[in-house]
């Protein structure tokens, strides 16, 4: 006779799980460095229950795209000014950059998985979607969209240089120096 306990079924926490072990694998090894399998074991599930909630791999790893985008932790939802636009973006940058900061998130799940072509484009539409709207939405004038770009393409070059390529200049900088300097060069392309 079985004496261990019954597992609670909760479908919420259980999808929950399912997620959390998916943006940890995704994060650390990309999109081609890890299966449903291995996403299974860490969460406790079968590989058959994570296909039954998200369909396939790739329908689970565009939940966590979506979960990791949505959230507006660089570039702010509304910022209470258009001219603090520049500033509050980079003194996220450089704080979400910084030494002991956890580092599970867009950005390096966009950097591991951007060699799987389907991924990228499950990447570039989150991106689009999320933080891009949200950074062409709070620029004024015109050309918002490729100025948007532009601000993010060097949001994601700070990012790679002080947390992946780790350059010291980059990694050892003084945070409030580095999030003026990086005031500045947004302030290019948030004003029109």
């Amino acid at each position: 006779m079985d004496t261990s306990p019954a597992r609670s079924r909760n479908a919420a926490a259980t999808r929950q799980a399912i997620l959390s072990s998916a943006l940890v694998a995704f994060t650390r090894r990309g999109y081609d460095g890890v299966g449903v399998r291995e996403i299974a074991a860490d969460a406790g599930v079968t590989a058959m229950l994570v296909n039954r909630y998200f369909g396939s791999k790739e329908g689970l790893f565009t939940e966590v795209v979506e979960a990791s985008f949505e959230p507006a932790t660089m570039v702010p939802a509304d910022p209470e000014r258009p001219a603090d636009l520049a500033r509050t973006t980079a003194e996220a940058l450089v704080e979400r950059t910084g030494p002991g900061a956890e580092h599970l998130g867009p950005f390096e799940l966009m950097l591991r998985s951007a060699a799987n072509p389907r991924a990228a484009e499950i990447v570039r539409a989150g991106i689009e979607r999320h933080v891009g709207a949200r950074f062409a939405g709070a620029l004024q004038g015109p050309g918002a969209d490729e100025r948007a770009e532009l601000g993010l393409a060097l949001l994601a070059g700070v990012w790679l240089m002080r947390t992946v390529i780790t350059t010291p200049a980059l990694r050892d900088a003084p945070p409030s120096l580095l999030a003026e300097q990086v005031t500045a060069m947004l302030s290019v392309v948030v004003e029109p």
